[in-house]
């Protein structure tokens, strides 16, 4: 495959007291009190909020997706679009944004200037596509209407300092971190979920390459094989080939994937740091995807060159 090195992405305005964010659901639904609960800590943070209207709707078709396809993208395009928004944060994953990420207009989006992305999971998807269509910075962070966010104080703290305060956070770490493979290496963050990198390979939102770039891996309720699979995907296909450093966040519910991961990644010639603690944990950090960094897998931190945000 063709190979282009990943490159540092624009990175839009931190957040300010009043500005104005959208909820939005691309993925699956989220029950409404929990939406609205999560919408009450946004604002405690001096935040103006606005849910989006179909934000806690079920498709009656498939009960897995918050409203019909064209739905869920109207609703996000419409509040990335919205000059007064400063941010959209994803209630939840689950599944979906690939049914309706190409049904967004893009270059709408693009004229409608840079804005945060925040979630993770599902949403794996959407930071890429907002990387390949619009060379903006995003945030792998916990939704609105997840428990994470909603019951962990120290995981809604580190979102929004990413948020207000990016650059109280440049070194992420971990009690848990812990080299997999030894070593130092520099490059620009990119990844999510494991699954749905795989799946986004050879699409028109996929990432050409993590050439170059620190790949940031994690995934939920997979069986050791099928994360091997991904690993092996990424691998033949040439993705691989190249990347800088790899960093493991959390594998909640997965098999043990020890061997797996060692036998997968540590003959890539490069530092593997594991445990970082991002992704689905029950306390996670925020990490920016786009942002230069220093991977130093000996002292289990990856250190942003810059803050997340500008």
């Amino acid at each position: 495959m063709t190979s282009s090195t990943v490159k540092p992405l624009d990175r839009p305005r931190r957040l300010r007291g009043g500005d104005r964010v959208v909820i939005a659901s691309p993925s699956g639904p989220a029950p409404h009190d929990r939406i609205e609960a999560g919408a009450a800590i946004l604002r405690e943070w001096g935040l103006d909020v606005t849910v989006a209207p179909h934000a806690a709707a079920v498709s009656e078709r498939f009960g897995y997706l918050a409203g019909d396809d064209d739905v869920r993208a109207d609703e996000f395009q419409a509040a990335w679009c919205d000059p007064d928004v400063a941010a959209v944060v994803c209630a939840r994953g689950g599944y979906g944004v690939q049914r309706m990420v190409d049904r967004l207009d893009w270059d709408a989006m693009q004229a409608a200037g840079p804005k945060v992305l925040v979630g993770y999971s599902d949403i794996t998807a959407l930071h890429s596509a907002v990387t390949t269509h619009l060379g903006l910075v995003s945030l792998h962070a916990p939704m609105s209407a997840t428990e994470v966010f909603l019951n962990d104080e120290p995981s809604a703290e580190h979102l929004r300092r990413t948020l207000f305060e990016p650059e109280s956070v440049q070194t992420l770490t971990s009690e848990a971190a812990r080299p997999l493979v030894g070593g130092r290496a520099t490059g620009v963050t990119l990844g999510g979920c494991l699954s749905l990198l795989a799946g986004e390979l050879a699409t028109p939102t996929g990432m050409p390459s993590a050439s170059g770039g620190l790949l940031l891996l994690e995934d939920v309720e997979e069986k050791a094989y099928r994360i091997d699979g991904y690993l092996t995907h990424l691998r033949r296909s040439g993705w691989l080939d190249e990347v800088a450093g790899v960093v493991l966040g959390s594998w909640r519910d997965c098999e043990p994937l020890d061997e797996v991961l060692a036998d997968r990644l540590g003959d890539l010639g490069v530092p593997v740091l594991a445990d970082l603690g991002f992704g689905h944990c029950p306390s996670t950090i925020t990490v920016p995807l786009g942002v230069p960094a220093t991977l130093d897998a000996d002292a289990s931190t990856l250190a942003l060159d810059v803050p997340a945000l500008a």
